[in-house]
């Protein structure tokens, strides 16, 4: 584990993100007291379809302005479906 204070952070972020990828914890620190840690990121998988079958939507529901949304527009000249 390495811990560096703020000033060192900025000044070797690079050679720190490096040091993460490498499997290292970096603390950043203010004053003596951690802040902040830098991790790998890890992505999330995202599958699309996943829920398909589990929710049911009502096409209506997209095609009807709630009357507070549309009275927001006003005249604007935007056509909103009421």
């Amino acid at each position: 584990m390495t811990t560096v204070n703020i000033h060192e952070a900025k000044t070797h972020l690079s050679r720190l993100l490096e040091q993460v990828r490498a499997g290292e914890r970096v603390i950043i620190s203010k004053a003596g007291v951690p802040v902040a840690e830098l991790t790998p990121y890890a992505g999330a998988d995202l599958v699309f379809g996943t829920l398909s079958g589990r929710i049911e939507l009502d096409d209506d529901a997209f095609v009807r302005a709630d009357a507070e949304v549309a009275a927001l527009f006003g005249d604007i000249g935007v056509d909103v479906p009421r």
